[in-house]
């Protein structure tokens, strides 16, 4: 799918937190380095056992990894959104990815080559540790998304995925249930049926194609404890790194 590009980035339009973190002076020579595009839904950022053309940046929407299968199947690990990136693999000099990243919400992002990221890598210190921090970060959810696939209802597991969507693309998004299932790894009878249910619980509104979320608390309570383990996680490592002096010199 063509990806358009847009006008050329400055600091003004960095939307992604991992280039935020940055002093302004390397961001704006980072982003300058980078292609700001137009990301619509179901663009693939990289596929599973190709080479990684690109690395990145999301500026807004949101992106699922999915794991998958031979026989062509697939189910979510972990999703991404402007908190990350994409084409973590290369971090570690590897240069094939063994998921796929898909737009699930459209968005844009700054886009750069791969062997152009690794030269940013070696002559910003400071990007290279905040993107194997977030690979850490991206670790933990793909760990405890997995056992969360495997041990709790469809239901709770919705709600632990839209939770997620909604701190990536906001309240409300346009999602159709056959991909929704696709991303659970059920079939599209059921999400039907949970979505129902969270619909006539007042927690979500769903009409043709687009979910409301409107009632988080109930949702939070509905999810199973993945979301808050996961946000309890990224909360201890925040507190780790404000009270020790882990940053590159």
């Amino acid at each position: 799918m063509a990806r358009a590009r847009m006008a050329a980035p400055d600091t003004d339009t960095v939307r992604n937190s991992l280039l935020l973190k940055l002093p302004a002076e390397e961001t704006l020579a980072i982003v300058s380095g980078m292609e700001l595009v137009e990301l619509p839904v179901r663009t693939i950022l990289n596929e599973a056992g190709r080479p990684i053309e690109f690395a990145y940046f999301l500026n807004g929407g949101c992106g699922s990894i999915l794991n998958v299968m031979p026989d062509g199947k697939s189910v979510e690990v972990g999703l991404v959104g402007s908190e990350g990136f994409t084409g973590s693999p290369l971090l570690a000099g590897l240069r094939t990815s063994p998921t796929r990243a898909i737009m699930q919400v459209p968005g844009s992002g700054f886009r750069v080559a791969a062997n152009d990221l690794l030269e940013m890598l070696d002559a910003f210190p400071l990007l290279r540790l905040n993107l194997i921090r977030y690979s850490q970060e991206f670790n933990l959810q793909a760990v405890q998304t997995a056992a969360c696939n495997r041990l709790h209802e469809v239901e709770q597991r919705l709600s632990r995925w839209l939770l997620m969507t909604q701190d990536r693309a906001g309240d409300s998004f346009d999602l159709t249930q056959e991909f929704i299932a696709h991303m659970l790894g059920t079939r599209r009878a059921t999400v039907t049926i949970t979505a129902g249910l969270l619909q006539k619980a007042g927690l979500i509104s769903y009409s043709r194609g687009r979910v409301q979320i409107k009632n988080r608390a109930g949702l939070e309570a509905s999810a199973c404890e993945c979301y808050a383990e996961i946000r309890k996680h990224l909360a201890a490592w925040s507190a780790e790194r404000r009270n020790g002096d882990f940053d590159a010199q």
